[in-house]
C-alpha cells in the first residue's frame, strides 16, 4: 500500500464516483494572514474544522496536499520544511485525519467533499490562484481539484503519485510490496493493524509499530535512507491517527471507485512536475501516463529511490523543484 495508506486498505475500493464537474466559482472571502506562520483552523461549509499549519514568511503560496486518504499533514511537514525558505507553504489535515473533524457522519469522506474542503483552504487564505504540492495519494486529490478548479490552481508538483487511473495498480502495487517483506515482518504489520483497530490499544505506539516495517517496502535502500525522513507519521492526535488509518482511508477510496481521469486531463493546462523514485512500488509505467495525458507536464524519474523521492535523493530532487516553481 503507498504512503499513508492504511493497513486495511485494499478492501475499501468499492463504489463508483459521479465526474467531477467545474464548479462555479463564489464570492472570496476575505483573506487570512497567510503571510505569517502558525497554526488554526478552517471551518468548511458545512461546519467540518481543518487543522492548518502556516510555514515560511514571504515567497509565493503554495499548499502542501497529503498523502493517504487518512494520514495527515505530519507525514510531509518535517520533509516539506525545506519549502518554507523560498515559500509560504499551507499544510492542513484532510478531514477524517489528524486535528480536523473525524466526522460522525461518515458520508461526507469522499472525494467530492475532499475537493469542497482544499477549495476551502485556499479560500480561507484569499488566494485567487495557488500551487499545489502533493504526495502519494495526494496528486489524485490535487489533480481532480484542478479539473473542477481549473482557474484556481497555478501549477502542480506530484511526488510519487498514484497513476490517474486504477487499473490494476493493487494487483501490481501488492505484488511489490510482497517480495520486500519476509513472514515475520508481515505478522508485525498485522499485529499493529489489529491495534490500530481497537480502541483499547495505544493508537501512537500501534502506528509506530506498524510504520517501523511498513516504511522499508517504500524505500529503495531502507538502511540508509530510512535516517533521511525528516516528517513523522506518528506525531498527530492519538484518535485522528486511529481515525484515519481505519476509517477515512477505506471510505474515501472506495467514493474514487474505478477512476480514470485521462481523458479529462488532456484539457487542463496547468504546467505539472511528477517526481517518481525508479524503485517505487507504484508501478513508473502508470505514473509515466499523467504526462502522456497532462498537455504540460513532465517527469522527473528518480534513481535509487522509492516512495519517498525527495527524502532518499534530496540532492536531485530540490534543485529541479525550486527551478520548476521559480519557472
Amino acid at each position: 500500500m503507498p504512503h499513508g495508506w492504511s493497513p486495511i486498505l485494499c478492501a475499501a475500493l468499492l463504489a463508483a464516483l459521479n465526474p467531477w464537474p467545474r464548479l462555479e466559482a463564489g464570492p472570496e472571502p476575505a483573506a487570512a494572514p497567510v503571510s505569517q506562520a502558525g497554526e488554526g483552523f478552517v471551518t468548511t461549509p458545512d461546519g467540518a474544522r481543518l487543522f492548518y499549519r502556516v510555514m515560511g514568511s514571504s515567497g509565493d503560496t503554495l499548499i502542501a496536499v497529503h498523502g493517504g486518504p487518512g494520514v495527515d499533514l505530519e507525514s510531509i511537514a518535517g520533509d516539506f520544511a525545506r519549502l518554507a525558505r523560498r515559500h509560504v507553504v499551507v499544510f492542513y489535515d484532510q478531514r477524517g485525519a489528524g486535528r480536523s473533524t473525524l466526522p460522525a457522519d461518515r458520508s461526507t469522506l469522499n472525494a467530492r467533499q475532499q475537493i469542497d474542503d482544499l477549495d476551502a483552504v485556499r479560500r480561507h487564505f484569499g488566494l485567487a490562484r495557488v500551487t499545489l504540492v502533493a504526495h502519494s495519494y495526494g496528486p489524485l486529490l490535487a489533480a481532480t481539484y484542478a479539473l473542477a478548479h481549473p482557474d484556481a490552481v497555478r501549477r502542480m508538483v506530484l511526488f510519487n503519485p498514484v497513476p490517474p487511473y486504477r487499473g490494476d495498480l493493487w494487483k501490481r502495487f501488492g505484488a511489490v510490496v510482497a517480495q520486500r517483506l519476509d513472514s515475520a515482518q508481515v505478522a508485525r504489520v498485522a499485529d499493529a493493524s489489529r491495534r490500530l483497530a481497537d480502541p483499547d490499544e495505544d493508537a501512537r505506539r500501534a502506528c509506530r509499530d506498524y510504520w517501523a516495517v511498513a516504511l522499508r517496502p517504500r524505500l529503495a535502500e531502507p538502511e540508509r535512507t530510512l535516517p533521511l525522513l525528516r516528517s513523522d507519521l506518528c506525531a498527530s492526535d492519538p484518535e485522528g491517527i486511529r481515525f484515519g488509518l481505519t476509517v477515512t482511508n477505506a471510505a474515501v477510496f472506495a467514493s474514487y471507485g474505478d477512476w480514470d481521469l485521462r481523458e479529462r486531463l488532456r484539457s487542463l493546462d496547468v504546467p505539472t512536475l511528477v517526481v517518481h523514485g525508479e524503485d517505487d512500488a507504484i508501478p513508473m509505467d502508470m505514473v509515466e501516463v499523467w504526462v502522456q495525458a497532462l498537455p504540460r507536464a513532465r517527469l522527473l524519474r528518480v534513481p535509487r529511490a522509492a516512495h519517498f523521492s525527495y527524502a532518499e535523493r534530496p540532492d536531485l530532487v530540490w534543485p529541479e523543484v525550486e527551478a520548476f516553481l521559480a519557472g
